[in-house]
């Protein structure tokens, strides 16, 4: 029996075409959104685009202990994971000192983009050291490592899912887990609509995924630590 691939945020941009590539390798897929609509939409799309593909999904706002406790409970009952990709993430635009003072713009930011990956890998990671393998990746940013104007707590929290991954890696890379830390630049997906751009300008997400899919068939021997990924071009 093939093990699960595990991805977060599956419903939109990279995460949807991560979906559509592992579940076009052969693996059973397991993903979560906020909406139960988006995810029919996704189940009804790959039941036609990819015949026989095993696709299972959960609503869950990651945000949100609980659901994500829910979440991992229904990932564990479908069996052994292969791989966990951390994609749940949201970024508001705007400069640290016109959020609100009350500071629940980096709470919401660290809730969505890093407390989401830390629940869910602390969860699913006794399973993954029992089996003595697995891949863990970690959508992170370019803003993981570069400070951009109006980045405000959406770059703290991604600097932060970076800190995380480098401490994830060093702490399991004895127990046969790779971390890998994935960092895309633009990429053209939801968050970038209505911007007056043209699309060339932007990553494909599918060239992300394609991408994420070739780190993890490296040997077993083998770990992409960081994968930078930019347009050609170069940021925006």
């Amino acid at each position: 029996m093939q093990k699960n691939i595990v991805i977060s945020g599956g419903t939109k941009g990279i995460g949807r075409a991560l979906v559509f590539r592992f579940l076009r390798a052969g693996y059973p897929v397991a993903t979560c959104a906020r909406s139960a609509e988006d995810l029919e939409a996704l189940r009804a799309a790959a039941a036609e685009l990819v015949p026989g593909a095993v696709l299972h999904t959960h609503a869950a706002d990651l945000s949100d202990q609980a659901e994500t406790r829910r979440f991992t409970d229904f990932v564990r009952a479908l069996g052994p994971v292969a791989v966990l990709i951390n994609n749940t993430g949201a970024f508001i635009p705007g400069r640290l000192q016109d959020e609100p003072q009350d500071g629940s713009q980096l709470r919401q930011m660290l809730a969505v983009n890093l407390l989401s990956a830390y629940d869910v890998t602390l969860a699913l990671l006794p399973g993954l050291l029992a089996q003595g393998e697995g891949h863990i990746f970690n959508i992170c940013s370019t803003a993981s490592t570069t400070a951009y104007p109006n980045g405000g707590s959406y770059g703290i929290a991604k600097h932060a899912l970076l800190g995380f991954s480098k401490n994830l890696r060093e702490e399991l890379k004895e127990a046969g887990l790779r971390v890998t830390a994935v960092l895309p630049g633009p990429t053209l997906t939801a968050s970038w609509e209505g911007v007056d751009l043209p699309p060339e300008r932007f990553i494909k997400a599918e060239d992300v995924a394609d991408a994420i899919f070739g780190v993890f068939n490296l040997s077993s021997q083998a770990v992409v630590e960081e994968l930078l990924i930019r347009p050609q071009l170069g940021d925006l």
